[in-house]
């Protein structure tokens, strides 16, 4: 075993952060090898340093390995999937690498109960849903301990990615994961050993989406952050 390996298994976050934003991707093709609970908790454990509103630290983490409780949170993929990649097939049907994204969320859809570890994140409270700020504001407490989750995920060398298809109702996915009112689902992270691999990831230039003052203003334009630094 190399000695990386072995560091590796001695502590699985030794990844610098950096790299693990720049190769970190959605990974849905995933193994059915177990995933250690240990491993899980930790994950959640760092998802939970994240800041929440007021520090309220609301969150709620559903660990799911039963496959009766995957294949209903399948079926309720599989009924918002049927319309959302019909129509993404038809928009996207002259774009390859769109297509090859359906494609690996078809993959996820088909396998969805044999993925080893499915990570239901949640929050306590009232979720009010007017006026628009309210809404925002509950969710900017669990997505900054999801991308916390993910990031470790990457560090860890497991397949993750964010996905909402299974709560299009929250009803029903509150029924299948036998929540109470007071807590509304908000993400859904399959877990498990990656059959792609992670590397970089392609994006535009910082230079493009970066407005100074007001949007449209781009001095940036087409410029990396190093070259603008030079």
């Amino acid at each position: 075993m190399s000695e990386a390996a072995v560091e590796e298994q001695k502590n699985p976050f030794a990844m610098s952060l950096e790299e693990a934003m720049t190769t970190q991707r959605a990974i849905r093709r995933l193994k059915t090898d177990p995933v250690d609970d240990a491993l899980v908790l930790r994950l959640i454990e760092l998802a939970q340093k994240a800041p929440t509103g007021s520090n309220a630290q609301n969150w709620e983490f559903v660990v799911v390995r039963d496959r009766a409780v995957k294949e209903r949170l399948g079926r309720l993929n599989g009924l918002a999937w049927r319309l959302y990649g019909g129509l993404g097939r038809r928009i996207a049907r002259n774009d390859p690498p769109m297509q090859r994204i359906l494609d690996a969320v078809q993959w996820q859809a088909d396998h969805f109960a044999d993925i080893p570890v499915l990570v239901i994140a949640c929050l306590r409270g009232p979720r009010f849903a007017w006026p628009r700020i309210a809404a925002t504001s509950f969710y900017g407490s669990i997505y900054p301990s999801v991308q916390n989750l993910l990031l470790a995920a990457r560090a860890a060398g497991l397949g993750a990615a964010l996905i909402t298809l299974p709560l299009w109702s929250h009803f029903l996915a509150r029924r299948a994961l036998g929540l109470p009112r007071a807590v509304s689902p908000c993400a859904v992270i399959p877990l498990g050993w990656p059959k792609g691999r992670y590397g970089p990831t392609t994006r535009r230039p910082v230079g493009d989406v970066v407005h100074l003052d007001r949007f449209g203003q781009q001095p940036y334009r087409g410029a990396t952050a190093s070259e603008i630094g030079s």
